[in-house]
Formats: structure tokens, C-alpha cells, sequence
């Protein structure tokens, strides 16, 4: 029984203390705003009232609307930039000649910040959705790109020796060897990617929008609505780390066996 109790109290411990440091940084936030020290509660009302707000913006249901319109932009990029980057990716990292010769041009995209692009995006396609998915898109495409070619340059040179000397053909040694160990590698770019193309929706939607979370963070912050601004900002924050949270446990739990095989080795 000693050793129960022990153990539920180093785990409500353990759980706690992970939170410590958020519960402080919101104790110092209310704190700061309600005796008006070193910030004007006008910018940065109490936490509490935001969070009052916020609880009032879900329940009058308005935010839904906006929410899935946002998520619906950011999943069409992503799509698309996943269904793009991957295979090209994994063709540059497999023919070394091809990206000898495309690594200066990618280069010189890839370090391009993607909302400089979006004036040119508006440009070409006016401000419509498809300006948005394609900027979503170009944001969520390198992520994915670069962890294709890197999981394909990276595989265990001595699995692809082992496999030749065999006599196992090359098509046959992509399919078999190089794609499953790159999936990894993918998988990391895949988790990135996906949270990248959150927040690029969201400053999308701030610059040539009439809905969507980002416009209504753009709306509320020009009118001085500030504690709704943070509401949003809130949400928009949940988003980022639940999605990101998400496909981390997936990565975790769908390459179990990589964990495994390290621990064996060592």
C-alpha cells in the first residue's frame, strides 16, 4: 500500500510540476494587469477576464464558423504540399545527380520567407482562397520536402550493401529498404509541416480575408478589442499544441520499433 501511495504522489508530482512553470507565468499575467505594474491592463487585461471571454465566444458558437474555415484552408496546403514534397523529395534524394543540380534553386526558395510571397500569390490569383492554400502550401512544402531528401540520404549504408549483394534490383531496393527507413525522417517532417501550415493560415487570413481565425484576430485588434483578441490568440495557441502533441504521439507509436532497435544496440 506504501508503495502505491508513493507511487501516485511522485506521478501527481511529476504532473504537476510540468504545469509549474505555466500556472506561475499566468499567476505573474493576472497579477500583473489587476495592480497595473510595469504593463497598462488596457493592452493586456487579467487572465481571468480573458479567459471569461473566452468561455463566452465558445458558447455563443460564432467561433466554429471561423475555426473550420481556417482548418479547412490549412488542410487544403497541406495536402497538397504533402502530396508534392514527398515524392519529389524522395526522387532528389535518391538520384544525387538530380539534386546536384536543383540544390541552388531549392536553396534560394526554401530561404525565402513564405508571407513575403504572398502579395505575389495575391497577385496571380486575387484574394481568393486559392491564394491562401497556395501560400499554405509553399510554407508546408519545404518542411516536407527537406525531411524526404534527408530521410533518403540517411538510410544505414550497410542495409543497402546487404541488400545489393543480394542481387535485389533497384526498384526493388527503393521499395523494400530506402522508403521504409526514410519514413521516419518523413513522419518528423509531416509533424512540422502541419503546425507550420496552422500559423501561415492564420497570417493569411490577417492580411486579405473576410473569415477565418486570422481575421478575426485582425478584426478585433483594430478595433481595440483586445481581450477578445486574446481569446483568439488562446485558441489559435490550443491548435498549434494539440496538433502538435498529436502527431508526436503518433510518430512516437508508429516507430516503436526504431526506440527498440537503439536500445537493443546499446
Amino acid at each position: 500500500m506504501r508503495d502505491i501511495l508513493k507511487a501516485v504522489f511522485k506521478r501527481v508530482f511529476k504532473t504537476f510540476y510540468g504545469w509549474l512553470a505555466i500556472i506561475c507565468f499566468f499567476a505573474l499575467w493576472e497579477i500583473a494587469s489587476r495592480l497595473g505594474l510595469l504593463i497598462n491592463p488596457l493592452f493586456l487585461p487579467p487572465f481571468t477576464k480573458i479567459v471569461s471571454t473566452l468561455w463566452k465566444i465558445i458558447a455563443g458558437g460564432g467561433i466554429w464558423k471561423h475555426l473550420l474555415i481556417s482548418l479547412q484552408r490549412a488542410l487544403l496546403g497541406f495536402a497538397a504540399g504533402f502530396l508534392f514534397a514527398v515524392p519529389f523529395g524522395l526522387a532528389i534524394g535518391w538520384f544525387r545527380r538530380l539534386e546536384g543540380f536543383l540544390n541552388p534553386l531549392l536553396q534560394i526558395f526554401r530561404n525565402t520567407p513564405t508571407l513575403a510571397l504572398l502579395p505575389v500569390f495575391i497577385m496571380f490569383f486575387g484574394i481568393t482562397e486559392t491564394s491562401k492554400v497556395v501560400v499554405i502550401f509553399w510554407g508546408s512544402f519545404w518542411g516536407l520536402l527537406l525531411n524526404s531528401i534527408s530521410g533518403v540520404q540517411n538510410v544505414d549504408p550497410q542495409l543497402i550493401r546487404a541488400s545489393r549483394s543480394m542481387g535485389t534490383s533497384s526498384p526493388r531496393l527503393f521499395l523494400t529498404v530506402i522508403l521504409p527507413a526514410s519514413l521516419p525522417s518523413i513522419f518528423t517532417g509531416l509533424r512540422l509541416s502541419a503546425t507550420a501550415s496552422v500559423l501561415i493560415v492564420i497570417a493569411a487570413e490577417m492580411i486579405g480575408a473576410n473569415k477565418g481565425l486570422g481575421y478575426q484576430l485582425y478584426f478585433y485588434q483594430a478595433n481595440y478589442k483586445f481581450t477578445e483578441m486574446y481569446a483568439y490568440i488562446f485558441v489559435m495557441a490550443f491548435i498549434g499544441v494539440s496538433l502538435n502533441n498529436i502527431l508526436a504521439r503518433v510518430e512516437k507509436n508508429s516507430f516503436r520499433w526504431r526506440d527498440d532497435a537503439r536500445a537493443q544496440v546499446k
